[in-house]
């Protein structure tokens, strides 16, 4: 114990220093514009506890400035609120901001081997590598079988219960994938792994917030035992790691059984395990792909949730929209089939509505922070190295210069004047640069198809009371951690025609 408090107290002697250290060089240098630092703490009064995008979008106003600096207890920190400085920093100067902050709370976790927060380094492009093989474009139309049965199932749900279109829209959300991963059928929400991948995301996810854990700050403190007098991180944390292993290893050994019996379905997981079995994969490749599926099923999940609740969201307010998109699938589909993935390029306003879902409400909408590698300049500030940069998304998306009326949802300002999608076609809300999120194909199609086969198949529409009443739909969204979510509203499925509700039954 003696040990451990002189390691702690000369870590804080040395913080100290460095803390005049860097707030006499805060004075000398000009870094980008931001809220003037204190005296050892920095901006740590400054950052905003909620809503982040919205208070930099005022912070940006308020320095007349398109990125941002600020610190807090040695911290770091650039956002960044302008897509012309995005494109700028984090693609052409890729090679500098392609790292991932060093966050200590992240192997407390067990969050390490996340490849979307792995460092820029050797296993970082091997996961990069085995993802471009598997879920480029090309790669991703194998994909399309089980994205198409897990949104017909989807729409029986909504079928035969209307009222919890919320849960129907988790549960694909959450199958597709498992299935594309693990070859995993998921029958509900008391499944194991659904549990243990709800809980991995409450045990923990707040911690990674910039400003929530003192361990980010002071490493050492990682060193602190669990069961030490408030050391409620380190218990959170520890839990949180528990939880993750669960995660990692309840479906992958589904998949390794299933594969030596022959039962498996076609998976990511599954297809690796076969080349092992001929010799054909290393041991680096084995724990790459672990890392991988679990990525994608611990965060793609989420994503879609969010994105199909701002879909159901943005259809109930916008009957006309709804409308309008239905008789363009009626006009090229026909009422005697349901749409798939084929149709996609001959019904451009469905896929307006799909870029204007993820332009109104990104999911994820500060992004994944990247880091600075090596010291840099822009725009005559000076940037130092280790710098947590964090793309408000938000921001962008919500930019009136580039989209006018910005908090209207308006699938049109995606299509020319004779109706065809116009060059707009990049999706902000799967990152930049290097960093990019790799599986976008699958997570388009996916998105896709639900809006297209939930339009061909219902009209959304305001619930009503037990007196004929329409109920008014709620508004607002929550964070939740990083995610950004609908909030609770209420609406009904009912069904276009008799003919949609037998070919929903045929196609389950």
């Amino acid at each position: 114990m003696f040990n451990f408090l002189s390691l702690l107290v000369g870590a804080l002697v040395i913080w100290v220093i460095k803390q005049f250290i860097s707030y006499y060089i805060s004075r000398h240098v000009q870094y980008p514009p931001g809220p003037k630092p204190k005296l050892f703490i920095g901006n740590a009064l400054d950052f905003p506890n909620s809503q982040q995008y919205e208070a930099y979008v005022e912070w940006g106003k308020r320095y007349n400035s398109g990125i941002l600096y600020a610190s807090a207890l040695g911290n770091k920190v650039l956002i960044i609120n302008k897509l012309e400085d995005a494109d700028e920093l984090l693609d052409r100067r890729a090679r500098l901001y392609s790292d991932r902050p060093m966050i200590p709370i992240v192997e407390l976790t067990g969050w390490g081997g996340n490849v979307a927060l792995l460092h820029y380094g050797k296993s970082w492009r091997l996961s990069r590598k085995l993802c471009q093989q598997s879920f480029r474009a090309e790669a991703a139309r194998d994909f399309h079988p089980l994205l198409l049965k897990k949104t017909h199932e989807m729409l029986y749900r909504l079928l035969v219960d209307p009222d919890h279109f919320d849960e129907h829209s988790k549960m694909m959300s959450i199958s597709v994938p498992m299935i594309t991963m693990y070859g995993y059928e998921v029958e509900s929400f008391e499944d194991p792994c659904i549990v243990a991948a709800e809980e991995s995301i409450a045990s923990g996810g707040d911690l990674l917030l910039p400003g929530k854990s003192w361990i980010n700050t002071f490493p050492i403190l990682g060193y602190v035992p669990p069961w030490f007098p408030g050391a409620t991180t380190r218990r959170i944390a520890k839990k949180a790691r528990e939880i993750n292993r669960r995660v990692q290893d309840i479906p992958f050994e589904f998949v390794e059984k299933n594969v030596a019996e022959g039962t498996e379905i076609p998976s990511f997981v599954s297809r690796f395990l076969k080349r092992q079995l001929e010799g054909c994969a290393s041991k680096e490749e084995e724990e790459a792909v672990r890392n991988i599926a679990w990525t994608v099923y611990s965060g793609a999940s989420d994503t879609m949730v969010s994105a199909t609740g701002t879909f159901f969201y943005a259809m109930t307010i916008h009957p006309e929209i709804q409308r309008k998109a239905q008789s363009e699938i009626d006009r090229v589909v026909g009422t005697g089939r349901l749409p798939n993935l084929e149709d996609r390029p001959s019904l451009p306003y469905i896929d307006a509505i799909y870029r204007e879902v993820l332009r109104f409400g990104p999911p994820v909408p500060m992004a994944v922070a990247h880091s600075l590698m090596e010291d840099d300049y822009y725009k005559g500030y000076f940037i130092p190295k280790g710098t947590m940069i964090l793309p408000n998304i938000w921001a962008m998306t919500c930019d009136e210069s580039i989209y006018p009326e910005p908090l209207q949802f308006k699938p049109e300002r995606f299509l020319d004047a004779n109706g065809n999608l116009n060059d707009d076609d990049r999706v902000l809300a799967y990152g930049f640069g290097r960093r990019i999120c790799v599986g976008k194909h699958i997570g388009s199609d996916t998105l896709w198809i639900i809006i297209a086969l939930v339009l061909a198949s219902f009209n959304i529409e305001r619930s009503k009371d037990e007196f004929g009443n329409e109920i008014e739909v709620n508004h607002d969204y929550h964070d939740l951690g990083i995610m950004h979510h609908k909030s609770k509203f209420h609406c009904t499925f009912v069904p276009r025609s008799l003919v949609v509700k037998q070919l929903i039954e045929e196609a389950r």
